[in-house]
C-alpha cells in the first residue's frame, strides 16, 4: 500500500478513515481495528464490519487481545454497509472476497490481508495471526502519519 498527499483525507487535513472487512467481524477485522485504535492513538478513525457478521466476537480473539492490554470488551460484530465503505480512504478486506462493496468514482487505498481466520483455531494460531495484524498495522500507523 502506498499513501501520499493525493489521499483525500490528507489533502483535506482531516483524519483518514479506514475500515477493516472481514465475513463475520468476529476476528480479524476486530483485531485490526482495536490494533489501530491502538498504535494511531487518536489520529485515525476506525472501523470494522462483517459481510455477515456473527452474533459475538470470537472468545479466542478476546483472550488472545487481552494479553496485550487490549479490552474488546465493548466491541460487537457490525454489518457491513454501503456507507461505511463510501466514509473510508483506506478499506481493508481479510477474506471478504466479491462481499465488499467497490464504490465507482470514490478514491480509495484497498488491499486485501490474506491472513488466517480465527474461528475454530486453537489459542497459539489466533496470537500468530493477531501478531502479524499487529505488524501490518504497525507499518500502516507509520505509512498514514509519514
Amino acid at each position: 500500500m502506498s499513501i501520499d498527499d493525493s489521499e483525500p483525507a490528507l489533502r483535506e487535513g482531516r483524519r483518514p478513515q479506514v475500515l477493516f472487512v472481514c465475513v463475520h467481524n468476529a476476528g480479524r477485522s476486530q483485531m485490526a481495528a482495536a490494533l489501530l485504535d491502538h498504535h494511531a492513538d487518536g489520529r485515525v478513525e476506525v472501523r470494522s464490519a462483517g459481510s455477515t457478521p456473527a452474533d459475538e466476537i470470537n472468545p479466542t480473539v478476546r483472550t488472545a487481545m487481552a494479553e496485550i492490554g487490549i479490552d474488546l470488551d465493548g466491541a460487537h460484530p457490525k454489518l457491513l454497509t454501503t456507507d461505511d465503505v463510501q466514509a473510508s480512504d483506506v478499506v481493508i478486506t481479510m477474506g471478504c472476497g466479491d462481499a465488499c462493496p467497490v464504490i465507482p468514482g470514490r478514491k480509495q487505498l484497498r488491499e486485501d490481508w490474506d491472513l488466517a481466520d480465527p474461528k475454530d483455531r486453537p489459542l497459539e494460531e489466533v496470537r500468530a495471526t493477531r501478531d502479524e495484524i499487529d505488524r501490518r498495522v504497525r507499518a500502516l500507523v507509520a505509512e498514514l502519519d509519514a
